[in-house]
């Protein structure tokens, strides 16, 4: 797949999750995806694995919404197999609070596959938002 595949399956992509529908995301992904998510927070770190992805952070976080979590391109610049997208998601926490953060996703797709997926955003906002991912 080529540059104009690549950002026509992220527009696809976020097509369902502006609308609070993942299961393209989930299932674009790689079964050896990576998403490293940057900073020092207790989220921050790299996610080997589709499952593991599943299991210790989407699962977790996605738990601590009290509603659907929405998540909305803004921009997409592609060049070959690397995908750089600008976006914004929201939600409210179980807790009543609102968790609006702004996202810069650089990924490399493989043949119509998620294979890596750095995260940039607001850390500060993750650090008094969320709760820590191991936390019931």
């Amino acid at each position: 797949m080529g540059t104009i595949e690549n950002k026509q399956l992220f527009q696809s992509i976020f097509a369902g999750l502006s609308v609070g529908d993942g299961r393209l995301f989930i299932d674009s992904l790689a079964d050896d995806f990576c998403w490293t998510i940057i900073g020092t927070t207790a989220w921050s770190g790299t996610y080997r694995g589709k499952q593991a992805v599943q299991t210790d952070l989407l699962r977790p976080l996605l738990a601590q919404f009290a509603d659907r979590y929405i998540n909305t391109l803004d921009r997409i610049v592609a060049e070959g197999d690397l995908v750089v997208v600008e976006c914004h998601g929201r939600a409210t926490t179980t807790a009543g609070r609102p968790y609006n953060n702004s996202y810069c996703w650089i990924c490399r797709v493989q043949d119509g596959e998620l294979q890596e997926l750095t995260e940039y955003m607001d850390t500060a906002l993750v650090e008094t938002t969320l709760a820590p991912p191991n936390t019931p």
